[in-house]
């Protein structure tokens, strides 16, 4: 790179800081005048004009168009002056030793699940180029694309959330492309300041090293135990000698299902946070075999979850992983506190996304949604009015109370109901003694629950959207564990007929996640089902070869109470 150029860099941006610039650290740039600065030479010049012409040549609302915006800004604030390619004494052409750097991590990409071929493009190739503006100027621009590129893919992901599924309501982290683009160009080892844009998290570092020997670990899976019926004690089985060699049990004659058996069979169970009854049914022996059949495909999408993950999920936090069933509270990356939950069913699934708990209500009423008034309670009270009292409904009209036997019926209709529904606080409230709040357009919340009986069951995603957790007031004492002025006895006190609002001087994040794949306490990775099928479209959507199956649908059987 030429002084000139170094001086420049460094008048505009007054040096360069050594962590990457992601969005908090500038977020004054929204309000920052953009200045286009002429260009000084006539390889500036031909870098405007292929700027230029992208630029306004793209359609608005498309990653052309931002991709082109961002680097006529970046360009346009120097000059259009090049930071990666150097006229060698030949008359040729070379990239910068800053960009031979970054070209080697671009070749390793697969390591970091990415495709090199997605950064090492053939308008990289130097081969036979002369010191022409024209040839210069587009491999400047072609190199700087790819290397924001890289950096996206690596800091965010390579895929927009939103467009393998509505419900994933997760906004693509922001990177400062600029500002990473001359921190990158002057740095003495750009391939840190790239490897630092990767996540940190615990699991995410796992799922990278189990892809390094994902051939090796593969080879080392047990023998599949075959499916057959479900085995319970005394049954004779031909499976029972090697679910004996499994377990390392003593070799013994005959093939009965056998008290030692049963007892390895429930501390498995246990382990493995199943139903604990040494009973070898459908959910048990697909642990027991290691879970859902794991691929190459799903370490790679589970990855790619991750880094659309916030960077930091908070010290102390919630999450809720929806394939898993399961609900934990971590402080400092260790777990204090897991609940079985119930979530949405296939058809009302429960959204993907971040928030942060700010509000506990204790005896809640449920207002009831419009879409489950719709579909469900105003043809039940159009059949027969005193369905409103018998479930302890209230009717409101215009926000007051209204006694269903005042409606003249005859002249309303399951889609023309002009009444808000809502459940009086009670042993019989879908929402049950207690919801935890996190405001949000999905208006999905965490919850207790009358229907207790659920939870007992492997497959658990029964709900019309919202989370109802096994253990209420367990979670509400381990949710406060920081708080001074709250505590579970403190909650239980409120129990009664009136409703309690709570609100935590600490807001909690919680995240509601859909991770296919999770590394356990030893390190392995274990594996669950897709249950919603956004692991196979993600799979599609990164061109890693045919989806799996997406599941069947499980019928959504619950006890016959509407509930969220």
């Amino acid at each position: 790179m030429n002084k000139k150029l170094v001086c420049l860099i460094a008048a505009l941006c007054g040096g360069v800081s050594a962590l990457p610039v992601v969005a908090q650290d500038v977020a004054s740039l929204a309000v920052t005048p953009v200045i286009i600065a002429p260009p000084s030479s006539p390889i500036g010049e031909t870098i405007k004009a292929g700027l230029s012409a992208a630029y306004y040549g793209a359609g608005k609302e498309t990653s052309a168009y931002s991709e082109a915006q961002k680097l006529y800004f970046f360009y346009g604030a120097r000059h259009f002056e090049p930071i990666w390619v150097n006229q060698t004494a030949s008359g040729g052409v070379e990239f910068s030793a800053p960009a031979k750097k970054i070209l080697d991590l671009f070749a390793q990409a697969a390591s970091e699940g990415l495709r090199p071929g997605d950064y090492l493009t053939p308008d990289l190739d130097v081969t036979g180029i002369k010191a022409d503006p024209i040839k210069m100027a587009a491999l400047e621009t072609a190199f700087s694309r790819a290397t924001m590129r890289y950096a996206t893919h690596i800091y965010t992901g390579r895929i927009v959330p939103g467009s393998i599924s509505e419900n994933l309501d997760i906004a693509p982290k922001k990177l400062d492309e600029a500002g990473l683009l001359v921190q990158l160009a002057t740095s003495a080892d750009p391939v840190a300041v790239l490897n630092a844009l990767e996540p940190t998290h615990p699991e995410f570092l796992a799922l990278k090293a189990a892809l390094a020997t994902f051939d090796e670990t593969q080879a080392d899976r047990p023998v599949t135990i075959p499916a057959g019926p479900t085995l319970r004690p005394g049954m004779r089985d031909a499976r029972v000698p090697v679910l004996r060699e499994r377990f390392k049990l003593p070799v013994a004659e005959g093939d009965v299902y056998d008290d030692a058996l049963v007892e390895a069979m429930k501390a498995f169970q246990t382990s493995n946070r199943l139903d604990v009854d040494g009973v070898m049914g459908p959910a048990t022996l697909a642990a027991v075999n290691g879970g859902a059949p794991l691929t190459r495909a799903d370490i790679l999408a589970n990855m790619e979850r991750w880094r659309w993950m916030p960077r930091d999920l908070g010290a102390f936090n919630v999450f809720v992983n929806i394939p898993e069933y399961r609900l934990a509270i971590s402080r400092n990356g260790v777990e204090e506190y897991t609940t079985r939950v119930v979530v949405g069913a296939t058809k009302h699934q429960t959204p993907i996304f971040s928030d942060n708990i700010r509000h506990i209500v204790v005896n809640p009423y449920w207002n009831v949604p419009s879409s489950i008034i719709r579909s469900e309670i105003a043809p039940a009270v159009l059949r027969n009015p005193g369905y409103i009292d018998s479930h302890n409904y209230d009717l409101l009209y215009n926000g007051n109370a209204i006694s269903p036997w005042s409606v003249d019926w005859s002249q309303v209709s399951s889609t023309n109901f002009p009444f808000r529904v809502r459940q009086r606080p009670g042993t019989s409230n879908a929402l049950g003694q207690i919801k935890f709040l996190f405001p949000n357009k999905h208006d999905v919340y965490l919850h207790d629950t009358p229907s207790k009986s659920l939870f007992a069951r492997d497959f658990r995603a029964y709900s019309h959207g919202c989370v109802r957790v096994q253990n209420p007031m367990e979670f509400a004492g381990a949710l406060m564990a920081n708080e001074t002025k709250i505590s579970r006895a403190s909650l239980e006190g409120m129990f009664g007929a009136s409703e309690r609002w709570v609100n935590p001087e600490q807001q909690i994040p919680v995240h509601i996640a859909y991770f296919t794949v999770r590394v356990e306490p030893d390190g392995t990775l274990r594996s669950f089902d897709d249950v919603y099928g956004h692991n196979a479209k993600l799979i599609a959507a990164m061109g890693l070869g045919a989806p799996v199956a997406t599941p069947a649908i499980v019928a959504e059987a619950d006890d016959g109470a509407i509930s969220p």
